[in-house]
């Protein structure tokens, strides 16, 4: 077992204090705040590239977002493992080491006019490697800095916050650095954001604890069935991984098909798209605010469906936009608002629920599993995005798109999640963390 370190150390803070006391989360959070800023502009200036500097089909247009989520469905399980065996900082110093280098690179390379769809392709599944191995790290070190579980929901609320401000703010800001400095260019931001995230991960002080040598010899196939077992044995998890498999891969669904609507379809120009996103984030943000008192107010499965109900819903309106221009592009506003909305209430559940039902030792593990299938769904709603597109039309394939979002809100009726009342009781760390069977605490009842 993972020994606990004493919460005397400087990232320690009382249940009186909350997290602001909190040194080295602040560090973390404001470091992952800014990366998340320049992510957004990376998920609109990468699309933007192709299609306007090199003429890309919908289908090469949905073959780059799959190549950037693609890495999930892979190497997610495999690093999930490894990192249950490692300290997480240093991994996710290196992972945005590599995306920094990596996209800093794409203005480089078409500086010297030698950029093409091949390297771009490219270029975008190695960063794709390296958030892999950053995303199943964070949620695992997250709780070697918070420490008391009484505060995962701040933290996941603070992250949510960070995460819906970055969508506010990020996709305008795109849509403005592409205008003035072409797609390419616009990726320097990104780059940055990643150097000073590294800054700030170097700077925590917090002693991340070694993971125990094992009792036995370590089989990887013995811990990744643990991993799975962990997660579709416990009701909740595998509700909650279900769910998000079909919402992710809608999401990026609609989103890919809208980007390839709005350009080509209705010549929307990239100030007005990075304006639909920004504007309508603001639900997110909206969200992620007042989650924790919605979810101190109300039952915790109900906040959970209502909230993903909204985020389900959302692609009808852009199938029924019409009118006048302004009207039509004030639906799209509306759509991805509600969309975004839901989705800032949803994510501080969703991640309070897992960190909540999964010892420390195991994390990795069951964040692999999410990861795996989260991004395996987002990566396979690219590639279905661009070859319905390519076949049907952008309008048709995104009516397709809004049925099959809708249909996913009978599985939301009908999971156990939506029938709790409160968070459940953190289970023990297994007596052999990572070795053997683990069983799960299966807490499938609503508090």
């Amino acid at each position: 077992m993972t020994t606990a370190e004493p919460l005397t150390e400087p990232g320690a803070a009382s249940a009186r204090e909350g997290l602001w006391r909190n040194s080295d989360f602040l560090k973390f959070w404001l470091g992952e705040t800014l990366s998340l800023l320049g992510t957004q502009i990376t998920n609109l200036a990468l699309p933007l590239t192709a299609i306007y500097a090199f003429q890309a089909t919908d289908e090469q247009v949905g073959l780059l977002r799959f190549l950037q989520l693609a890495p999930y469905l892979g190497l997610a399980l495999l690093f999930g493992v490894w990192v249950d065996r490692v300290r997480r900082r240093p991994v996710m110093v290196w992972a945005n080491l590599t995306r920094m280098v990596l996209l800093a690179l794409i203005p480089v390379l078409s500086w010297l006019d030698v950029l093409s769809m091949a390297p771009l392709l490219v270029i975008a599944c190695v960063i794709g490697v390296a958030s892999v191995l950053f995303d199943v790290s964070w949620m695992s070190f997250v709780p070697t800095l918070v420490k008391d579980p009484q505060h995962y929901v701040e933290a996941g609320a603070k992250m949510g916050i960070s995460s819906s401000a970055a969508d506010v703010a990020g996709p305008g800001l795109a849509g403005a650095l592409i205008s003035a400095l072409t797609a390419p260019v616009a990726l320097v931001v990104d780059a940055f954001s990643y150097l000073v995230s590294l800054a700030s991960l170097l700077l925590i002080r917090t002693r991340e604890p070694r993971p125990e040598p094992p009792a036995a010899k370590r089989r990887l196939l013995t811990e990744l069935r643990e991993g799975l077992r962990w997660v579709f044995g416990n009701p909740i998890l595998r509700a909650l991984a279900l769910v998000g498999l079909c919402c992710n891969f809608s999401m990026v669904t609609v989103w890919t098909m809208f980007l390839l609507y709005g350009t080509r379809d209705l010549q929307l120009d990239s100030t007005t798209l990075g304006g639909v996103f920004a504007t309508a984030s603001v639900g997110g943000l909206i969200g992620a605010v007042i989650s924790r008192k919605i979810i101190a107010r109300f039952r915790l499965g109900r906040v959970y469906l209502v909230a993903q109900t909204a985020l389900l819903l959302g692609p009808t309106l852009l199938v029924v936009a019409g009118g006048p221009r302004p009207v039509m592009v004030g639906m799209f506003v509306l759509s991805f608002f509600a969309t975004y909305l839901g989705l800032g209430v949803a994510n501080v559940i969703i991640v309070s629920l897992r960190q909540t039902s999964t010892p420390q030792a195991m994390m990795g593990r069951m964040t692999a599993v999410f990861r795996t299938l989260l991004f395996g769904g987002g990566a396979l709603g690219g590639l279905s995005a661009g070859l319905l597109t390519g076949a049907v039309g952008a309008r048709g394939a995104l009516t397709m798109a809004a049925i099959g979002s809708a249909a996913v809100v009978i599985g939301l009726v009908v999971s156990p999640v939506s029938r709790l009342h409160t968070l459940p009781a953190p289970p023990p760390e297994p007596a052999a963390a990572g070795h053997g069977r683990a069983r799960p605490v299966v807490d499938g009842s609503p508090s």
